[in-house]
């Protein structure tokens, strides 16, 4: 199966690193905002919703830009969720940044604003419902370590590579 994994995400779950582990085992590519822009400015696609159906012609997995629900009628897809305890983001951010907890604390706070917003603009949804996603991992619950090996074994398990 030519599996596209999106991944919608609240800031500083570790989510990235995540699908950057999922990348190398699966040998796909992973894209984000910066690498959707890149191919806009590239080529000639109208907007990012051309960008992201052209990128999910081949296996990648694509963090948030509202992949989930753009490519929602593929049977090939694959929509996961990432969350975790705002403490934990917040101490992750500062570990990230080298910032304050005070200024950590408004960066997931504005950065988690500034998503629900984007997500409900251009979906008409909310930003983290439930009912968008196959799959919803709790990094603090789950450890970031392990949230790769429990996708994995669940692709391998339902013969989706």
């Amino acid at each position: 199966m030519k599996l596209v994994i999106t991944m919608s995400r609240r800031y500083g779950t570790g989510a990235s690193i995540i699908a950057q582990e999922l990348s190398k085992r699966l040998e796909i590519p992973v894209y984000d905002k910066v690498n959707v822009e890149q191919e806009l400015y590239k080529n000639i696609y109208e907007s990012e919703v051309e960008v992201i159906k052209e990128l999910a012609q081949k296996p990648c997995i694509i963090l948030g830009r509202c992949a989930s629900e753009i490519l929602k009628d593929r049977k090939n897809v694959f929509n996961i969720y990432v969350c975790a305890d705002k403490e934990d983001r917040v101490r992750r951010i500062m570990e990230k940044d080298g910032i304050s907890y005070e200024e950590a604390d408004e960066k997931v706070e504005r950065t988690d604003e500034e998503r629900a917003l984007y997500y409900h603009e251009h979906t008409g949804k909310a930003w983290g419902d439930v009912n968008n996603y196959h799959m919803i991992l709790n990094t603090s619950d789950l450890g970031l370590e392990n949230c790769t090996d429990i996708l994995m074994r669940y692709f391998e398990k339902m013969e989706y590579i």
